[in-house]
């Protein structure tokens, strides 16, 4: 085997496992390719894919965030707040309401790591707990429930049978991929995760970009919020727990490195139809959720140690 082969190969493993997973599900159960079961799919992975837009925006910076799945929730509180029919806003205020929640966190991370100092894991927790608890305090736990059409429809709609959750997800996955690899912003994100110092050095402003890589983070959770109120048709302070694994998983398994500078929105993309093709198969077959979770676990452990082991080998 020649070695364009096996770096082919290499650079291409992950896109040939979820093929492997695609063809194994399909053998174990027939009604894994049915049309309404690949929707399924494709609105499971849609808000996790958005979600992953954005940390993979931060991951490359070196950094981490974990408060995304908290505002989700906050977000879609805030949607559902302004997306009731007794209201009766244009379902854009909602989500342009949604995703300003967002970046207002996202913005609080970036400060809090960009200029501040604090650690990324450090920030994002408190104000994964912070937020949480806020979605909790200003609905007292109750869900909003009373949306207006328009509102539903934004998630639940479809354009020439094609759920409008895709063309959302391939909207935030084009302009991603443009942003990551056809402008400075994108360049600079990069620097700034294989090495800041010398990114400092050659005069990119460091604080700017890590600021800027959360807000990003912010509003793709802000984006997912308001999709995500408009699917369930309410607002609920327990939506997203959890999303930030599955955010994450995507990137890491999409070989976005956890110590920054390395990784793409394609793999990304990849990594998330992964979870999603995995969860609904599992489902499908009856395994148990808890075990789910192990199976997820173990994924992102074999992902991560490639990943350690590439960069030791480089």
């Amino acid at each position: 085997m020649s070695s364009k082969t096996k770096e082919f190969l290499k650079k291409t493993t992950i896109f040939w496992v979820l093929v492997l997973l695609i063809v194994i599900m399909a053998f174990l159960s027939p009604a894994f390719l049915k049309g309404r079961n690949v929707a399924n799919i494709v609105k499971q992975i849609s808000i996790n894919g958005i979600l992953a837009v954005g940390m993979t925006m931060v991951i490359i910076t070196g950094g981490i965030d974990l408060s995304v799945g908290s505002v989700v929730a906050l977000s879609s509180i805030t949607a559902a707040f302004f997306g009731t029919a007794e209201k009766d806003y244009p379902a854009v205020i909602a989500v342009l309401m949604a995703v300003l929640v967002g970046v207002i966190v996202g913005l609080i991370n970036g400060i809090g790591v960009a200029y501040i100092g604090f650690p990324a894991f450090i920030v994002t927790l408190s104000t994964m707990t912070i937020v949480r608890g806020l979605a909790l305090i200003v609905t007292n736990g109750v869900p909003i429930f009373g949306l207006s059409d328009s509102m539903i429809n934004l998630a639940n709609g479809t354009l020439a049978n094609i759920p409008n959750l895709v063309f959302y997800l391939l909207a935030v996955f084009i302009v991603g991929i443009v942003l990551l690899n056809f402008t400075v912003f994108g360049r600079h994100l990069y620097s700034v995760g294989g090495n800041s110092e010398a990114a400092n050095s050659a005069g990119i402003h460091v604080n700017r970009i890590l600021t800027v890589s959360y807000c990003i983070s912010g509003f793709c959770a802000g984006l997912a919020g308001a999709l995500a109120a408009s699917r369930i048709t309410s607002g609920n302070p327990t939506t997203g727990e959890g999303y930030e694994m599955n955010a994450i998983s995507a990137a890491v398994i999409g070989g976005v490195s956890m110590s920054g500078g390395k990784g793409g929105l394609f793999g990304t993309l990849i990594g998330a139809l992964l979870i999603g093709v995995m969860q609904n198969g599992l489902d499908i077959l009856g395994v148990s959720s808890y075990y789910q979770k192990v199976i997820q676990g173990l994924i992102i452990l074999v992902a991560v140690f490639f990943d350690i082991r590439g960069n030791k080998e480089n």
